[in-house]
């Protein structure tokens, strides 16, 4: 009877589990409760844990020291030869930290890390993990962009514990995972790719790196709203998250930071896709700005910033009857709920009668902001665009509106200002509240090469005096 009872308790049990956020329910339901998605709960066998583990006591004490006597700087980067991806991570690879990149698919991100795992194997010997790709795949790649080296060891393997023993026996600096959607342990029974799966793997090969050494990079897939895909506890389990985003048309690409524990968040770093891999882009704002048309209606510039970098954008704006009883809102680049606020904003505030008009906002050229400091700008572009009349082609502008329609300063006005006389504007429309450390930071002073003789700040309070200022 009681071998019976044992046996029992260690039977297989079906769990049922969500695929969006990884919560476990008794029986399967149409809608997860936890986070409300629809048809994510698939079934999952899980075998109880046995043996000494999980029988053990309590386990040895931790070693702790005083955090005066902890040395940071026992853990030097490792830069990656790559100035934007170095500066996304906030200066290198950091040993013993774990990495998690997503993106759409054919966006680049398997190209990047090959690149970048060629520079690092100079500094040691490096592991690349391909599960969806053969070894000979990654060297035809590798060839064509010019990655090849004798410490970029490339290892075509789906299965945990033969990666865990390649770990062992090669000993790399860094290990690029791609990707762990296709990594599988044989501890479990469920399909590659599940959220048992994905947080297993995920949380072996942190531990490895943590207990080696090594940088660890994993490759993560993204769902159809540009999520990566798999638990949000993996989010949490990595030291940062990488977005690489970019539009098929254009040949550069964004490489956005959204966690960093070692670096900021919200930095991003610019690369353009050639024949020979993807090359860094310094100047973005004049990649950005490359094929801007001045004088024409709806268009006005925008100094952003992406984390520590200020950047200059063009926002585009159309303006058109409606042939629909509920006119349009459409964003590019924007948050679209934000954009029909600002128009809300415009009609009451300003009296522009958008209730029967369509109106279309674009970022020119792929970028996607999401600061509230490209309120005044979208809402200049939209007045532009209804008025039929061009903003100043060398006018910067920058600031928050509210709901009332007061202009609301925003951070780092100095070096929003610096970028835009960097390029050669000479009008700088923002906040009055930012105008005066503007104005202290003598912009113009700094710039010797710059041809304009000075640079002028306009300041409004509100988005009528910012419209008189600018479409006057």
């Amino acid at each position: 009877m009681r071998a019976m009872s044992a046996s029992s308790r260690r039977a297989p049990r079906s769990v049922f589990v969500c695929a969006s956020c990884g919560a476990e329910h008794r029986k399967w339901m149409g809608q997860c409760p936890d986070c409300g998605a629809w048809n994510t709960i698939t079934e999952q066998v899980e075998t109880a844990a046995a043996g000494p583990a999980a029988r053990a006591g309590l386990a040895p004490a931790a070693p702790a020291s005083p955090i005066t006597e902890i040395d940071a700087a026992a853990a030097p980067r490792r830069p990656c030869g790559l100035e934007e991806l170095d500066r996304v991570l906030g200066g290198g690879f950091v040993p013993g930290s774990a990495v998690l990149m997503g993106g759409d698919p054919g966006i680049g991100k398997s190209t990047l890390l090959l690149q970048a795992a060629r520079h690092l194997a100079s500094q040691g010997p490096i592991l690349y993990v391909t599960g969806e790709e053969s070894a000979q795949q990654v060297r035809l790649r590798g060839e064509r962009i010019g990655a090849a080296h004798e410490q970029l060891l490339i290892a075509a393997s789906n299965e945990l514990e033969a990666i865990l023993s390649a770990i062992e026996e090669h000993r790399p600096q860094a290990v690029v995972i791609d990707s762990i959607q296709t990594t599988v342990t044989s501890r479990l029974t469920s399909a590659p790719g599940t959220v048992a799966q994905v947080r297993d793997c995920a949380a072996a090969l942190i531990q490895s790196a943590k207990q080696r050494g090594h940088a660890l990079v994993l490759v993560g897939h993204v769902t159809k709203d540009g999520a990566i895909a798999g638990p949000r506890v993996l989010e949490h389990m990595v030291d940062a998250v990488l977005y690489f985003e970019g539009d098929r048309g254009h040949a550069h690409r964004i490489l956005r930071a959204v966690k960093n524990r070692f670096g900021p968040a919200g930095e991003i770093g610019v690369f353009e896709m050639t024949d020979r891999g993807l090359m860094g882009v310094r100047d973005a704002s004049r990649v950005f700005l490359a094929e801007r048309a001045e004088d024409v209606p709806g268009s006005v510039i925008l100094a952003c910033m992406e984390g520590t970098r200020p950047l200059l954008v063009e926002v585009q704006a159309l303006v058109a009857p409606t042939v629909y009883a509920t006119p349009k809102r459409a964003a590019t680049g924007l948050d679209g709920g934000r954009v029909s606020m600002l128009t809300a904003v415009l009609e009451r505030r300003v009296g522009v009668p958008l209730g029967q008009q369509d109106v279309y906002v674009n970022v020119v050229g792929g970028a996607r902001i999401l600061e509230p400091a490209a309120d005044l700008a979208v809402m200049l572009a939209i007045l532009s665009a209804w008025r039929e009349k061009p903003m100043p082609a060398d006018m910067a502008v920058f600031g928050e509106v509210g709901l009332t329609g007061e202009v609301r300063p925003v951070g780092q006005p100095e070096a929003r200002a610096r970028e835009a006389a960097n390029l050669g504007f000479a009008q700088l429309l923002l906040p009055r509240g930012n105008a005066a450390r503007v104005r202290k930071a003598d912009i113009a002073a700094t710039l010797a090469a710059n041809s304009a003789a000075s640079v002028r700040v306009h300041a409004a309070r509100n988005l009528a005096e910012a419209a008189q200022t600018g479409l006057a």
